[in-house]
């Protein structure tokens, strides 16, 4: 590479001497004749020299030599001038109307719904945040690439053409202030200078030539370089291209991904370079090595390295071409003029059409600088977009096949920017009339759809290919796009090009008619069903086109009459997804119109004995059927009913405007109705199930609130619409676009609702619309005899109630038929005089059915009928029909309407008194049914309240553990619950509640005490890393803890290690044989795993949680305290004896275990801390017993659990006999009580009252355990880490690692010491422990000390900047603070100042001590079962403080704790203070954590997701310079914005390459994350490297539903109760739990690569 870029250099050298500035450049192209030649001349001297090092180049020396060289020149040329300062003056000299941003990938667009005219009308985001839709109904989609804001283009938009920015008026934008910017010379000059330009372009983009160039640009000696390219193409995958590359060039695999990468995003690229024949090799290789791989070889050329650089350099030139025009319209024009001219005496084609035709063949990069081009001269120009449009059309068929037999995507295809033109109404039209663009669109698809005929001329897509008909779909969807605004004003030459265009659509019709028909095969099998996808989905494309046709024609008289006519050639129908919504307009409601036409225009008679002819029922009917070919009969049962369904359609289907009287609005509104009678449904389910029309509106929210009610969602589930109760009226049970199912869901909803009710349960049909008069004659069908002879047989054979002639379906249906008729009788009876009705139906059906002695008419059958016990459900609808013969009998028989309906209804009152009967012995069984659950109710709600009362102390004191309960108070140890028994710590500590435990295991189901000499019961739980409760998010993480020394807790909490159990209870044996049958399923499995076993994961069998380990369970030990000893002990032991008497015991140890070496600890006694008296013994004597002897069963689990904290909290292999097992464990308590108490007071709840079940068992688990742990280690280990544990309150055992005061988080030291405390009392040859009495005094001034060390802690970091204006009256607490501060700045030489208010003082201490309060009481209870004060259980803030005071031994104003202990803490206070480091931390200020620690909660997100589409939108991957669209995700833990799914930012772990999400993860939230992926609306919650779940996002639409993939793109808001209960799932440690569940129902075999996320 060296050599070749020496030569380069050399080579810059040799050109011959051209005017060195870009001015006189300029000036001495003034006086060349030809500019063209000459500027050739220049850049055949200039680019090869720039464009040397195509396989390494360094891009800003390339990009400074063009500027330089060329186009600053150039520029000059243009201007005459700085061009700097005249582009600066064209920039101000006003906006253009027209906004023409073109989008890429991803990019998200906005539409109108109420002003666009159609739905491709869309404006960018800037666009939209400007304008006056931002208050209208708007749309969000993502776009696919390729499109154009259409802001400024008054033809779009029906009001609010433009935005802000674009408004006509704002910059003085008018034509002349643009024109008087540029003057004659400027735009003369441009006309000389862009066909020059614009030439180049073309020839060289256009360039086939490998080897050679044109023969103006070969002026230089030919060298002999080469390269190879390779081309990027859709067939081969990522990895083929990189494996074909590395085996072909032999590279690494670095190498090669750079490679494949920019093959992906430019289109192509030069892999090798050198000698013709070496890079023609590589071609070879790269060719046979990919053909391995598929079927087709990778595309490689051989270009000479100068063709390579003139062709990248006609790309930048374009780009340049680009930035100019946008500054003026006259540049724009030029542009346009020089393109679309055609050279004089050649028979190419403009250049701009030979650009376009060559668009196919070009790559990727390529094509998008001149699509761009495209965009920024013609699209911005209204008149030359139509010249534009006409060369498009002029070769519209050449670049659509092009496009078909291409592979590249349609939105780096010219054909896709035929939506930019056809959607332009006036242009639309203009296209029709000129060029009769509708011929050559459907021509151009008879063109490529005749692969796909058969012999009979009928489509046969069997075995097509996916692709290509999925291209040729585009063509169908130009023709949708030049259709899509109807004309207002048609002319004669409109109207005969549209018709011709009709015609050769009609064609395309009569091909499809009967195509792919599916025929019944008899005599063989048929091993593979007929594909019929392909079929419907060109139905479905063209079902909107039809439509369209309709509309077009119908919108002008004389044309419809030709239309119609041209139709009568070309009938189609298609069966295929035949009733569904997106076809059944065309389809099935046709059909049911053209028979509702057949039976309006023929005799009723004739009709229906046709209807039976079709469906082979004229036999059926005979009165002699025989009973004994049980098939057949099966058979003529279905088809019965099947063609009474018909009839009820034809007759009582009116809801379509021009058959029945309704509206549009009417026909949505019951469909609306429909829908929700089968159950209350989402917005979106309803709109998927109305049909759009070509702007994909359904009229839906027009009419919805008239029908329905919304009712908004909780937090989770969505918004549903419920019906009215005043529509059910409207529900009609045979509703024609209802499936089976669907049909017997309504039907059964609507009979519980009405039983719900106490109504009968008759469903009749509502009263239907009235036909318009062409279809008046449908409803003689009802009346004619054949009807008449259909109904009355079917009930005759209803009559005999064991034949099977008959079905409840087929009745229920001829009912429905009576009811209809009855209702139009009626109808029409209410609106003429009787004499004029004609309608007899009911005279027809109160005929006798024969001449027979026996014969009975319709009414008498349904009396009989009535009695049958098998119709007991049809029995309202048959009291129903002939209360109906009853109200049609008396109209008829009354000729005064008016007195009609008053006598009517008394009449008919009379007949209802029976029926009224009924409904009143429905009602009063009904009550008496309720009040006889109320009774039941009432008593158990007693029994309850009994039981309560009964066992208080039991609800009070424990909160019951999973499986079954004896809990039997111990009562001798239980006094008198007093305050006196509710303090935790000293000589008044209260008594232990002990509760006898027996527990049920969840595998065996059997029972077991739990005692320490028993075999071990344990709790599943969950061990995980949490950054939940960090000060410092982000803190860098070691990703393997070898060398880390967890006994310190840092002060911002950044990394812990929290212990969760979901509370479920089983033997340790047990469990051990379940998590062995799981390993060996899992061995067998070839799922994706869902856990890790490696890791000791696995599912509770129970809740199916994620576990990882298991807590033991084990006992509380009793300890009560004799109160007499106490208080003689409290004169003895003081803080001043008990420091030193700890001290001494310590220096033993020492002694003893460095056997007469000198001691490596300082000596203790000094600064008058005690004399000799005290010695190594002196501490046993206030008081010992024996350890605790555990059995072994429990210990081994201490041990495991122990091991799996260590590991996972460190993440290192397992190792039993680490030192730092315990540390860990002391970790884990503090921590997860933190989290607990933090998530507590997060929710406003109590301390204690409020705990979850699986809460409370598992801190007393964990407390209990840690007590156990310590005997599992060895004890010298335990007390070495006490000593560096007290080391950082008693200043005399400091050793140099013993940390800054400011820089730990003293709860953890507070656990971990009193925990460890005991082991002070271990001998080699005795084990014990210290007595209750000692262990009370231990835990005493432990946390005494601590919290005194905490008070200095909070008081020196306290924020001084915050306002100090509340001044409060002096108390007795605001005096002892400023006293004390006045001494501890004392003792910091100054550092702290003593000038904060006391009473601030004092706030600041209170409201920054409570936590740790808190959680010093969580652990206490929780380690020695004290019962708490009442305050604590419940909810009350103000007693809060003083009871935490209470049950820890600590005087409410906390100053006097230093005051009665001031001798002994003065030295410490003065010591603590004096550390260097400390100081250090104080004057740094920076890292310094304040108190109470700022609780975390997720970032604060926008309430409008436009927003947040918008901030997306402005960012930009910060590892590649290219514009390329990225995935931007969003951490919702930092509101850092990463680019996802890409290489670009990919990272290594552990040598695994993992995505910037995970790895971001892995900092932010200890490998657990919550991200939410912007342009998807989507939440997804991310663990470890490779797990992670899809989570609804907390963005909901006005119809209170999420839009993941933003499909319905309406406008989201922010529902902070979803957003709330997220925060939660994150502080409660549920995200593995919720990733688990998530995977655990959605196993699918190859899921998401989360890793690369």
């Amino acid at each position: 590479m060296a050599d070749e870029e020496a030569r380069g250099a050399e080579r810059m050298e040799v050109s011959p001497d051209l005017p060195q500035t870009p001015q006189r450049l300029a000036s001495w192209w003034d006086q060349q004749a030809d500019f063209h030649t000459t500027f050739l001349h220049h850049l055949a001297q200039l680019v090869p020299e720039i464009y040397f090092a195509e396989m390494d180049p360094d891009l800003e020396k390339q990009e400074e030599s063009i500027r330089t060289s060329i186009f600053t020149p150039l520029e000059w040329y243009l201007f005459g001038e700085d061009p700097d300062i005249c582009l600066e003056k064209l920039k101000h000299s006003g906006a253009f109307q027209l906004c023409g941003k073109v989008f890429k990938s991803g990019e998200t667009t906005y539409s109108c719904r109420d002003c666009a005219i159609d739905p491709t009308c869309v404006l960018c985001m800037d666009c939209f945040q400007n304008s006056v839709h931002k208050n209208h109904r708007y749309k969000m989609h993502t776009s696919t690439g390729g499109g154009f804001c259409d802001c400024g283009d008054t033809e779009a938009w029906k009001t609010g053409p433009f935005c802000i920015s674009h408004e006509p008026g704002t910059a003085g934008t008018t034509k002349e202030n643009l024109r008087c910017s540029l003057n004659e010379e400027v735009i003369a000059q441009a006309r000389k200078i862009f066909p020059s330009v614009i030439k180049y372009i073309v020839e060289m983009t256009i360039w086939e030539e490998e080897k050679e160039l044109p023969s103006e640009l070969q002026i230089r000696e030919k060298n002999e370089r080469y390269y190879c390219v390779l081309f990027n193409d859709e067939h081969h995958s990522y990895d083929h291209v990189i494996y074909s590359l590395q085996r072909a060039l032999d590279c690494e695999l670095a190498e090669a991904q750079l490679h494949t990468t920019a093959i992906d995003k430019e289109g192509r690229r030069a892999v090798k370079a050198g000698a013709f024949a070496a890079c023609q090799e590589a071609k070879e290789d790269i060719k046979s090595h990919s053909e391995n791989v598929s079927q087709h070889p990778l595309h490689v050329e051989v270009l000479h390295s100068e063709v390579m650089a003139h062709q990248k350099f006609a790309l930048r030139l374009g780009s340049w071409m680009n930035k100019i025009m946008s500054y003026s319209s006259d540049f724009r024009q030029i542009f346009c003029q020089a393109c679309l001219r055609e050279e004089p005496g050649s028979e190419n084609p403009c250049l701009i059409s030979r650009l376009m035709l060559w668009d196919a063949k070009l790559y990727k990069g390529a094509r998008k600088i001149l699509h761009e081009l495209i965009f920024s001269s013609f699209f911005m120009e209204m008149e030359y977009k139509k010249f534009f449009a006409m060369e498009f059309v002029k070769y519209y068929k050449q670049l659509q096949k092009e496009y078909i037999s291409d592979d590249h995507d349609r939105s780096i295809s010219i054909t896709a920017l035929s939506v930019q033109m056809f959607t332009v109404p006036t242009l639309a039209r203009h296209l029709i009339e000129e060029q009769n663009v509708i011929s050559v669109i459907t021509e151009t698809l008879l063109e490529v759809l005749p692969e796909y005929l058969d012999r009979n001329n009928k489509f046969n897509f069997q075995g097509y290919s996916q692709d290509k008909l999925g291209r040729v779909y585009a063509v169908i969807c130009d023709l949708k796009y030049i259709l899509i605004s109807k004309p207002t004003v048609w002319t004669e030459r409109l109207r005969i090009q549209f018709l011709e265009g009709f015609r050769s659509f009609l064609k395309i019709l009569t091909c499809m008619q009967g195509m792919e028909e599916i025929r019944r095969q008899v005599g063989q099998h048929i091993e593979v069903d007929p594909d019929w996808e392909a079929a419907i989905a060109i139905q479905m494309q063209l079902k909107n086109i039809l439509l369209m046709f309709q509309e077009w024609c119908a919108c002008d008289e004389e044309l419809l009459l030709v239309a119609y006519k041209e139709c009568h050639k070309a009938v189609m129908s298609q069966v295929f997804y035949y009733q569904d919504v997106k076809c059944r307009e065309e389809m099935y409601d046709k059909d049911i119109i053209m028979l509702q036409i057949g039976a309006s225009l023929m005799d009723p008679n004739k009709f229906l004995l046709l209807v039976l002819q079709r469906y082979e029922l004229a036999d059926a009917f005979n009165k002699t059927i025989s009973t004994k070919d049980q098939d057949l009969i099966k058979q003529y049962n279905t088809l019965i009913e099947e063609m009474l369904q018909v009839l009820i359609y034809i007759v009582g289907e009116r809801y379509v405007p021009g058959v029945g009287n309704v509206t549009k609005e009417e026909v949505t509104m019951r469909e609306i109705i429909h829908l929700l009678c089968i159950e209350p449904m989402p917005h979106s389910a309803i709109a998927k199930n109305l049909p759009e029309n070509e702007n994909n509106e359904t009229g839906l929210e027009n009419v919805i609130n008239k029908v329905a009610t919304f009712k908004k969602p909780g937090v989770s589930g969505h918004g549903v619409y419920e019906l009215k109760d005043e529509s059910l009226k409207d529900f009609n049970m045979y509703f024609y676009h209802y499936s089976k199912t669907q049909h017997s869901k309504a039907e059964h909803m609507q009979k519980k609702k009405r039983k719900q009710e106490n109504k009968d349960e008759a469903l009749p049909p509502p009263p239907p619309p009235e036909f318009c008069p062409a279809f008046s004659k449908v409803v003689n069908l009802l009346n004619c005899d054949i009807m008449m002879y259909i109904l009355r047989t079917i009930f005759e054979r209803a009559l005999v109630t064991d034949s099977n002639l008959w079905t409840e379906g087929m009745l229920q249906m001829a009912f429905h038929i009576l009811a209809l008729g009855l209702l139009e009788e009626k109808q029409q009876l209410q609106k003429a005089p009787e004499e004029e009705v004609t309608f007899d139906f009911y005279h027809k059906a109160s005929r006798l059915g024969s001449s027979a002695m026996n014969a009975q008419n319709i009414q008498m059958l349904l009396e009989k009928l009535k009695g049958i016990p098998q119709l007991e459900g049809q029995k309202d609808m048959i009291t129903w029909i002939l209360q109906m013969f009853d109200t049609v009998k008396r109209l008829r028989e009354k000729s005064c309407l008016i007195v009609t309906t008053v006598s009517g209804s008394e009449s008919i009152k009379n007949d209802e008194i029976t029926h009224d009967k009924e409904k009143a012995e429905r009602k009063r069984k009904a009550e008496a049914a309720r009040l006889h659950r109320q009774k039941i109710m009432a008593q158990m709600s007693a029994l309850q309240k009994n039981f309560i009362e009964t066992h208080k102390l039991m609800y009070d004191s424990t909160s019951e553990m999973s499986g079954k309960e004896d809990s039997i108070m111990e009562e001798e140890s239980t006094p008198a619950v007093s305050d006196y028994s509710r303090i935790a710590l000293g000589p008044k500590r209260g008594p232990s509640v002990i509760e006898k435990e027996v527990l049920t295991c969840i595998l065996c189901q059997e029972e077991q005490e739990v005692k320490i000499e028993n075999n071990a019961m344990v709790l599943s739980a969950c061990v995980q890393k949490s950054t939940a409760l960090t000060q410092h998010r982000g803190k860098p993480i070691e990703f393997s803890g070898e060398s880390l020394d967890p006994l310190f807790m840092d002060a911002d909490l950044a990394y812990g290690t929290y212990t969760g159990s979901c509370g479920h209870v089983m033997h340790a044996v047990c469990w051990q044989k379940y998590f062995e049958a799981v390993q060996l399923s899992f061995q067998q499995r070839i799922h994706v795993d869902l856990f890790d076993l490696e890791s000791g994961e696995y599912l509770c069998p129970l809740c199916k949680s994620l576990c990882n380990t298991v807590i033991p369970i084990i006992p509380l030990q009793p300890r009560t305290i004799n109160s007499e000893n106490a208080e003689a002990l409290a004169q003895l032991l003081t803080l001043a004896r008990w420091i030193p008497t700890v001290l001494a015991r310590i220096s033993g140890y020492n002694i003893k275990h460095t056997k007469g070496e000198k001691p490596t600890i300082p000596v203790l006694f000094d600064q008058g801390m005690g004399d000799s008296t005290f010695e190594f013994h002196s501490i046993l004597s206030y008081g010992i017993q024996p350890s605790i002897k555990y059995s072994n069963s429990i210990k081994e689990m201490v041990i495991l659990f122990a091991t799996t904290v260590y590991r996972i909290g460190l993440k290192v292999p397992p190792d039993e006999m680490d030192p730092r097992i315990p540390m860990m464990t002391w970790s884990t308590c503090a921590f997860t009580i933190q989290a607990i108490e933090n998530l507590l007071g997060d929710e406003g709840k109590p301390l204690f009252g409020a705990l979850q079940n699986r809460q409370h068992n598992g801190l007393k688990a964990l407390m209990q355990f840690a007590i156990a742990q310590r005997s599992t280690c060895p004890q010298v280990l335990i007390q070495k880490h006490l000593i560096r544990l007290l080391s950082v309150v008693l200043p005399n055992l400091r050793s140099e690692d013993t940390p800054c005061l400011l820089s730990i988080d003293l709860f953890h030291v507070l656990v971990g010491a009193v925990l460890a405390f005991p082991s002070l009392y271990w001998d080699d040859t005795v084990d014990l422990q210290p007595s209750s009495i000692s262990s009370s005094y231990n835990n005493l001034y432990l946390f005494h000390l601590i919290t005194m060390a905490h008070m200095l802690q909070i008081l020196l970091t306290i924020d001084t900047g915050l306002p100090t204006t509340q001044v409060q009256e002096d108390s007795e607490e605001a005096h002892s603070a400023s006293s004390f501060m006045a001494e501890v700045s004392r003792y910091t030489s100054g550092c702290i100042g003593c000038d904060i208010p006391g009473w601030y003082l004092w706030v600041s201490l209170k409201n920054g001590i409570t936590p740790y309060l808190r959680c010093a009481a969580l652990f206490f209870h929780y380690l020695l079962g004290i019962t708490p004060p009442e305050d604590l259980l419940t909810n009350s803030a103000e007693g809060e403080y003083s009871a935490l005071c209470n049950y820890l031994s600590l005087p409410t104003n906390l100053f006097l704790l230093f005051q009665e202990y001031w001798h002994t803490v003065k030295p410490l206070l003065q010591r603590w203070c004096a550390d260097p480091a400390l100081l250090n931390c104080l004057k740094e200020n920076s890292t310094i954590v304040r108190y109470p620690r700022i609780r975390n909660s997720l970032i604060a997100l926008p309430d409008d997701y436009s927003c947040l589409l918008n901030q997306a939108s402005h960012f930009r991957c910060p590892r590649s310079a290219d514009d390329e669209r990225k995935n931007p995700v969003l951490c919702l833990f930092c509101g850092a914005i990463l680019c996802s799914q890409n290489i670009c930012c990919q990272e290594t772990v552990n040598g695994e390459e993992v995505g910037a999400c995970i790895f971001h993860a892995l900092h932010c939230g200890a490998g657990v994350c919550i991200f939410l992926k912007i342009r998807e609306c989507r939440v997804v919650l991310v663990e470890g490297k490779a797990r992670g779940c899809a989570y609804p996002a907390p963005y909901l639409d006005e119809y209170g539903e999420t839009d993941p993939g933003l499909k319905r793109g309406n406008p989201l808001h922010l529902s902070h109760e979803r957003y709330r209960k997220l925060h939660l799932v994150w502080q409660q440690h549920c995200i593995i739990e919720e990733i688990a569940r998530s995977q655990e129902t959605s196993q699918t075999l190859f899921g998401f690569n989360w890793q690369s996320l």
